[in-house]
């Protein structure tokens, strides 16, 4: 299984514009994403975000968090731990909260998730976006799952 962890920040006039922004700047703003929970395979493999096909449909675990309030400061959290039978994907977000303080409590909440499954953790790696609002921002963190049905050529 590979995956691929990505974060984007941006403004945009609405809300969900705002959110566009932040999927396109994180590279996943031209497909469909496909929420799902916090599962991978054994040994899983980071790679690179490779183009992916427009419009395809795309597994995804997804932090993010959109403001309208001038001055917060808003954050997505993505943490990915792999282990040899298993990986476990927590996400978590903020607003006006201290980045390392969410990131810590990803951490703790990944490692919970394995060591309830008993599988000893090989690589534990935690990626967060976080912006300070001008009129109306969002911020992503995602891992994406990849097959070659999804990707571009």
């Amino acid at each position: 299984m590979k995956i691929a962890i990505v974060t984007g920040k941006d403004e945009g006039p609405t809300k969900l514009n705002a959110f566009d922004n932040a999927l396109t700047d994180a590279g996943i703003g031209d497909v469909n994403l496909i929420k799902v929970s916090s599962m991978l395979a054994g040994n899983a493999e980071i790679s690179e975000l490779p183009k992916l096909k427009a419009g395809a449909m795309v597994n995804c675990v997804l932090s993010e968090i959109t403001s309208d309030n001038p001055g917060d400061e808003i954050t997505a959290v993505i943490a990915v731990a792999i282990g040899e039978q298993l990986g476990c994907v927590v996400e978590t977000t903020g607003i006006n909260k201290d980045a390392n303080d969410l990131i810590d409590e990803a951490k703790k909440m990944v490692e919970y998730m394995m060591q309830k499954r008993g599988v000893e953790i090989k690589d534990l790696i935690v990626e967060c976006s976080t912006a300070t609002v001008s009129q109306t921002a969002s911020v992503v963190a995602s891992v994406v799952y990849l097959n070659d049905d999804i990707i571009e050529g």
